[in-house]
């Protein structure tokens, strides 16, 4: 069995090199069974699917706009990494923390005594890992601020994903979509350049791809991914958007996703709120879709470990 999955996983990472360059080709038949599952929701919602081992894809309003959330912090850590890169900052280079940059909302360093040492690996671990807020804006400045991760984002052909909070000339951008602004086909594919050591240096991907693997956030999408397989995340949450970015090293082959909300009529924030359930629904549909030998389903009481 160990052979068995080593080899898969060397197919895989054959399967992403060859495929890199490849135009996609529309998978029609998950498509169908994408659009039969949102047909009912109460809001705006856009999907994009990547398979690259098959070179096949879903675009449902995969080029439209909608709000990251928290997701926008995907972006700040390559804005964050670049800064390292470059010698600008170093990865455990030491900081002080101080109530001053206290921000409320999701994390923990909110919690931090004034004074405490901390360091960049800390900030970059609790944005990803624990989405907070406090180190997530810390680190924004961090790395020069929404318009210098602006910039590296264009650099490498975004040409929608922005930083919108705390960046000079965005502020109608911000009234619009808050934080941050991406489509489903973009932040997919920054996950995709990520996975595939294309953006910044192999080394600054390596360690930005395993911070993602690490995620608090896993009553969504992750939840309905068996719990041995490696999954690569972030989750972006507000009333009346709720997002998720998404790849699953599974055993043939990677897939990515992103799935995207927003105009939510559904704006509680309990476990069976729609865009949850939907997006379960879907996380559950493609995994069911891409490794049908590998049937798997959370347990029957697995709703006790979810957040009311």
């Amino acid at each position: 069995m160990h052979l068995l999955r080593l080899f898969l996983t060397v197919i895989a990472v054959s399967l992403l090199s060859i495929n890199a360059n490849a135009q996609p080709q529309a998978d029609k038949k998950l498509e169908k069974k994408l659009r039969e599952l949102i047909n009912d929701f109460k809001g705006d919602i856009g999907i994009y699917v990547y398979h690259p081992g098959r070179n096949k894809e879903v675009a449902i309003n995969a080029d439209t706009l909608f709000p990251t959330a928290s997701i926008v912090k995907v972006p700040i850590l390559v804005g964050l990494f670049d800064k390292i890169n470059k010698g600008e900052l170093a990865y455990h280079q030491s900081l002080l923390y101080n109530d001053s940059l206290q921000y409320g909302g999701s994390g923990l360093m909110q919690y931090f005594k004034d004074s405490a040492e901390t360091d960049i690996s800390v900030l970059a671990s609790l944005m990803i890992s624990y989405s907070d807020n406090t180190t997530s804006l810390w680190s924004q400045s961090l790395a020069g601020g929404g318009q210098s991760i602006n910039e590296v984002l264009a650099k490498y052909g975004f040409k929608n994903t922005r930083v919108n909070s705390r960046t000079p000339g965005r502020e109608k951008d911000r009234e619009l979509y808050g934080w941050g602004q991406t489509t489903p086909r973009e932040m997919a594919q920054l996950l995709l350049l990520i996975r595939r050591q294309q953006i910044l240096t192999p080394a600054a991907c390596d360690k930005m791809y395993r911070l993602m693997t690490h995620i608090y956030y896993d009553d969504y999408a992750l939840s309905q991914v068996p719990p041995y397989v490696q999954t690569a995340s972030k989750q972006g949450m507000v009333d009346a958007s709720r997002s998720e970015l998404v790849m699953v090293n599974a055993p043939h082959g990677d897939y990515v996703f992103y799935i995207a909300t927003k105009n939510n009529t559904d704006t509680s924030w309990k476990k069976t709120n729609e865009a949850w359930m939907l997006t379960r629904r879907i996380s559950a549909l493609l995994w069911q879709y891409f490794e049908p030998r590998y049937p798997w389903q959370p347990a029957a009481d697995a709703g006790k470990f979810m957040e009311d």
